[in-house]
């Protein structure tokens, strides 16, 4: 026990060790908690949002609802350029090719602000027929717009703060991403407020108030990170000579980047059709099913940490011409994970109604959310491994396979056992729980099979 204590005080201050050598379980744990406490702090961002605009209105809080929803787009570009960045840093940092990390960093910087000057135009010039499409009450436009503007025309905080976040992890630098994200939230605690109810000398701006502090947090922290790589103490750094485009380097990210992204979405966006076979059972089935699947999420936060931890080490092991390193590092974090998410699965079952008592008491939602709970968290352990699978996958530059995986068991597999379950079969909504558990343990087998042939050992950086 005192080992493991002393890896994670060594994982959240930060160390210099070499992850292409030495034993591969205390690198994964040493990767894997910065970068679980960062996604934790993410989580943060919403909430405080939510708190303080609950304090203006109703309409405050529907408009951060609504924003947050279609800001997905923005995350799912986010999370797409980061696979690409950490993938080629990652083998550019095991080739020990200080030069090519640095490129492939400044590349990947370039195409996001690219990105997000587009995103942000589009968005800030279309902010108000864009919360109608989604079903704003004028009064929530009249109120909230300038928050919805702000976000949008901010969105390069939230991406260059992810990306940035795997570059470091990519090169071997959780901790720095960590701690990123604790000054960002702690600004975002403190300055929210201040524009929000106009505390001493700042504007009272309502609901537009968290916005601007939200992107002052974030944009403080992409600050740091950027004078860091330019100038600080990281593994990776980009000299000016190398914030240009350089084709050939922009193109090897882009296309990574590229079908990174259309995994995400290809995963996230399966989740409407799931909701559109609940939503026919009522509004009490689809709340529980909310209720349920939000708590399913938090809880998954490990298993994100230790998948993204297997991506960095496939990626430097194969850097560093040892596949055989890269293997050992999946299957022994998609054991981690599996231990961990399967000893959280077993708690959701047995306290799945004092959980959701926690939500709501309103016994029309109760045994939907408690058997969501129940049924999704069984296929934890699988889930554990198939996430493992899929970012050792994206790390070693191999995008495409789980983005077909995913189309696979999510879309072609998931939604249509969901409507046979659900409807044909007159499952109810606990047919739609189950088709989630079946989509997992798929997830985990196919990846496997797939992952066993080893073709991703083959995969050009």
């Amino acid at each position: 026990m005192k080992r493991y204590w002393r890896l994670f005080l060594e994982a959240v201050r930060g160390s210099d060790r070499d992850y292409t050598a030495g034993p591969v379980g205390p690198a994964l744990v040493m990767l894997s908690v910065p970068m679980v406490l960062e996604m934790a702090m993410e989580s943060l961002f919403a909430v405080v949002d939510i708190f303080y605009a609950s304090r203006v209105s109703a309409d405050a809080v529907a408009t951060i609802g609504i924003t947050e929803s279609m800001l997905t787009i923005v995350y799912t570009v986010a999370i797409g350029l980061g696979i690409g960045a950490t993938a080629v840093v990652a083998r550019r940092t095991g080739e020990k090719d200080p030069q090519g990390a640095a490129q492939a960093a400044a590349q990947s910087i370039v195409l996001a602000l690219i990105v997000a000057l587009a995103i942000g135009a589009f968005g800030f010039f279309n902010a108000e027929p864009l919360l109608r499409l989604m079903g704003a009450t004028e009064s929530m436009i009249a109120s909230s717009l300038g928050y919805t503007q702000v976000m949008f025309a901010g969105n390069a905080t939230v991406t260059l703060l992810f990306l940035n976040n795997a570059i470091f992890r990519g090169s071997g630098d959780p901790a720095v991403a960590m701690r990123m994200l604790w000054i960002s939230n702690a600004i975002n605690i403190a300055v929210c407020p201040l524009f929000i109810f106009g505390l001493g000398p700042f504007p009272e701006m309502g609901v537009t108030g968290a916005a601007v502090g939200t992107n002052i947090g974030r944009g403080t922290a992409v600050l740091v990170l950027l004078w860091m790589l330019r100038w600080g103490r990281a593994r990776v750094h980009t000299p000016r000579a190398h914030v240009r485009i350089i084709p050939d380097v922009m193109m090897n990210v882009f296309r990574l980047s590229g079908s990174g992204f259309l995994q995400i979405l290809i995963d996230t966006s399966s989740y409407i059709g799931l909701v559109r076979v609940i939503s026919t059972f009522g509004s009490d089935a689809l709340a529980g099913y909310t209720i349920g699947i939000r708590t399913v999420m938090f809880a998954m936060l490990p298993a994100w940490g230790l998948g993204n931890a297997a991506a960095t080490m496939v990626g430097q092991a194969l850097g560093a011409k040892d596949p055989d390193r890269a293997e050992t590092a999946v299957w022994t974090a998609g054991k981690y994970n599996a231990i961990v998410l399967g000893a959280v699965g077993a708690l959701f079952v047995a306290l799945a109604p004092w959980i959701v008592s926690i939500y709501t008491d309103d016994p029309a939602v109760v045994p939907h959310a408690v058997n969501c709970l129940r049924i999704v968290s069984a296929g934890f352990v699988f889930f554990a491994y198939g996430l493992v699978l899929t970012q050792a996958f994206n790390g070693a530059g191999d995008t495409w396979t789980p983005t077909w995986i995913n189309l696979g068991c999510f879309w072609l597999w998931q939604i249509p056992l969901a409507w046979l379950l659900a409807i044909h079969w007159s499952m109810g909504p606990d047919g739609v729980f189950i088709a989630m558990t079946v989509a997992f343990s798929s997830l985990a087998v196919v990846g496997g099979v797939i992952f066993r042939r080893g073709r991703w050992k083959q995969s050009k950086v």
